[in-house]
């Protein structure tokens, strides 16, 4: 394959090297580098294409008019986005994709699954393969429901925490987000998060530094 892919991708699940590469032509795969900081899409844009990180990572975000930031989703590499999109090309974006870091992005032009009708093995794979994608994706945005919905700055921190620790079958771990971006996926006021966070640490429920956090326990209620 002309493309080097970060480990194992949902999108060329089952499919053959051969198939994945038919795939890929299939797609009008393009590879485009992206700076830290940058829009990769933008809200109001319409997109026939889907994006695949193949280094860094991005950050979905809902940016209003007032200068008001929420962070729905951050996507790691080998993983996908606007997919929902280019499967509605005439959809109106509602959302931003920022680069959170440097990263290259390979977008793919999933088109082919509605133009010619002749069937073949990799095109059935390739729809099953983007039905994953989306429920992957909508166990995502579900699980920021579950994150967001406490009423406490303390609650929303400890169920996001939480939640990475199971995912990453550890007490302590790295977080993607920075202090901002924590705090606007959580929908909370950065300072009123930081004195949380510092309220936890000092009562021996959490320790952390920058983005590195362990989970010590209940510590005092």
């Amino acid at each position: 394959m002309e493309y080097s892919l970060p480990g194992p991708v949902v999108l060329f699940q089952g499919m053959t090297e051969e198939e994945a590469g038919l795939c890929l032509t299939a797609l009008k795969a393009q590879k485009k580098q992206y700076a830290k900081d940058s829009l990769i899409l933008h809200a109001g844009d319409r997109t026939d294409r889907m994006g695949l990180v193949l280094s860094g990572s991005v950050t979905i975000e809902n940016n209003d008019i007032w200068g008001n930031c929420t962070i729905l989703i951050h996507v790691e590499a080998g993983a996908f986005f606007a997919e929902t999109y280019a499967l509605l090309p005439g959809e109106i974006m509602l959302v931003d994709v920022r680069a959170n870091e440097d990263c290259c992005i390979l977008f793919l032009d999933v088109s082919c699954i509605f133009g010619d009708p002749a069937p073949s093995p990799w095109k059935e794979k390739l729809t099953r393969n983007l039905l994953r994608i989306s429920a992957n994706k909508n166990l995502a945005l579900t699980g920021r429901s579950f994150h967001t919905s406490p009423k406490s700055a303390r609650s929303r921190i400890l169920a996001y925490l939480n939640t990475v620790s199971l995912q990453k079958h550890a007490s302590e771990f790295d977080i993607p987000f920075n202090r901002q971006q924590l705090a606007d996926y959580l929908n909370l006021e950065r300072t009123n998060m930081s004195k949380e966070l510092g309220r936890m640490q000092r009562e021996g429920i959490i320790a952390f530094r920058k983005n590195h956090f362990r989970l010590l326990g209940t510590g005092p209620t």
